[in-house]
C-alpha cells in the first residue's frame, strides 16, 4: 500500500500562491482564429431514456434525468467510421484558413484530445500529416483532461512570447459515441444497479465535437485578439472523482459539484492580487450541467447572462468545450470585449485565461 507524502513545498494554501508560478502574463501572443465543427448525428437524451426504460422502472428511477437534471436534451455523435485525428485535422485547416496562416508557418501542433484510439503513437502526428505541416513543426499531445486545450492555450503562448514560435495550432477532436454505447449497453442489463446508473450518468452527458485555435504574435498580427494573462489551480486531492476511458467513466457527482466550486473560488481568490475579471463581457466556461454552471457562477459571483451555454445541445464535449463555445459566440463579440476563458478538468485543475477580443 503506497502513502500519499505531502511536503512544505508542495503543500496548498488557499487563495494564494505557494510559488508565484500559478499567474503568467503575455505581451506578444494573439488569437488569431477559433473554429468549432459540429458532430452530425444528434442523439437525444430521450432516446438514451427509451433505452434505459426496463432499468429504470425496474429500479424505480424515473427516466427524464439527463434533460431535466442534468439540462442535456441532446449531444451529437460523429459516423462510426470517422476517427478522432480526423475531426481534429478538419478543425485545424478551417481555422488555418480563417486565420489566413498557409501550413508551412506553423511552428507548433498540439493535441488535446481526450479522445484516442491508442497509446501511441501520438493524436498529433496524425493531425500533422494530415495538414501537410513541415518538418520542422513540432507537434506532440498535451492531456490533462477538460483543461487540455487551456494548457495548451498558455503553452503556445509562453512560446510565442519567447520567440520560439510564430504560429501555434491547436486541435482537438472528440467523440463520446463507442463510450456511451458501452454504458448503455451494461446499464441495460438485468444486474445493473441505481450505484452504478449514479456513477455512469454523467458518462451519458458527454459530447462530441471537434475544435482548433491559431495563435500568433501581436506585433505582426494586429487584428488578433491578444491573448493578456493566465492563472491557474491544483487540487489533485480530488483525482479520483471522475475516472474515465473509452469504455466508460465513473464520476461522484456530488463531490465532484462540491470540488468543482471551491477550485473555482480558490482559483478566483488566487487571481483577485492581480486582476479585476469581476465584470468581464463574457465568461466562456467548461460545461457539465445545469448544476456545475450555476454552481459556478454562485462561487464567484458572475452575471449567468454573461456565460453562454452550449451544453444542452451539444452535452459535455470535453477540451473541445471552450474553444467551440467561443467559436459560437464570435460573432456576437466587439472589438475589445474582455472575455474570459474558465476551464476545469477532472484531476482537479482549473485555469482561467484572459483575452482581449
Amino acid at each position: 500500500m503506497l502513502t500519499t507524502l505531502t511536503t512544505g513545498s508542495g503543500t496548498r494554501r488557499a487563495g494564494g500562491s505557494a510559488t508565484g508560478n500559478d499567474t503568467q502574463h503575455f505581451g506578444n501572443a494573439a488569437v488569431l482564429a477559433v473554429c468549432g465543427l459540429e458532430a452530425p448525428h444528434v442523439v437525444t437524451s430521450a432516446e438514451f431514456d427509451e433505452r434505459l426504460a426496463a432499468t429504470y422502472a425496474r429500479l424505480r428511477l424515473r427516466a427524464g434525468m439527463l434533460e431535466d437534471v442534468a439540462g442535456v436534451r441532446e449531444r451529437r455523435w460523429w459516423p462510426a467510421d470517422v476517427t478522432f485525428t480526423e475531426v481534429a485535422a478538419l478543425a485545424g485547416a478551417r481555422a488555418l484558413t480563417e486565420a489566413g496562416i498557409g501550413a508551412d508557418s506553423v511552428g507548433l501542433l498540439i493535441d488535446t484530445s481526450v479522445s484516442r484510439a491508442h497509446l501511441e503513437p501520438s493524436s498529433a502526428v496524425a493531425v500533422h500529416h494530415a495538414l501537410g505541416l513541415p518538418t520542422s513543426c513540432l507537434n506532440f499531445d498535451l492531456g490533462n483532461a477538460c483543461l487540455g486545450f487551456l494548457n495548451a492555450v498558455q503553452l503556445a503562448a509562453t512560446m510565442i512570447d519567447a520567440g520560439r514560435v510564430e504560429h501555434a495550432l491547436i486541435v482537438d477532436g472528440e467523440c463520446a459515441r463507442l463510450t456511451q454505447t458501452r454504458t448503455l449497453e451494461r446499464l441495460a442489463r438485468q444486474d445493473a444497479t441505481r450505484e452504478e446508473v449514479f456513477a455512469q450518468f454523467a458518462t451519458l452527458t458527454l459530447g462530441s465535437g471537434a475544435a482548433a485555435m491559431v495563435l500568433g504574435r501581436r506585433d505582426q498580427h494586429p487584428e488578433g485578439h491578444p491573448l493578456t494573462a493566465t492563472t491557474t489551480r491544483a487540487h489533485t486531492e480530488h483525482h479520483r472523482l471522475c475516472v474515465g476511458d473509452l469504455d466508460g467513466m465513473h464520476t461522484d457527482a456530488k463531490g465532484l459539484l462540491v470540488a468543482g466550486a471551491d477550485i473555482a473560488t480558490a482559483t478566483w481568490a488566487a487571481a483577485a492580487a492581480e486582476f479585476d475579471w469581476s465584470d468581464m463581457d463574457w465568461y466562456i466556461t467548461h460545461q457539465v450541467s445545469t448544476a456545475h454552471s450555476r454552481a459556478l457562477c454562485g462561487a464567484v459571483g458572475i452575471d449567468p447572462e454573461r456565460v453562454p451555454l452550449t451544453f444542452p445541445a451539444y452535452g459535455n464535449m470535453g477540451p473541445a468545450t471552450i474553444p467551440f463555445t467561443l467559436a459560437a459566440q464570435a460573432g456576437k463579440l466587439r472589438r475589445g470585449d474582455r472575455v474570459l476563458l474558465m476551464g476545469a478538468g477532472s484531476g482537479l485543475n482549473a485555469c482561467c485565461a484572459e483575452v482581449t477580443w
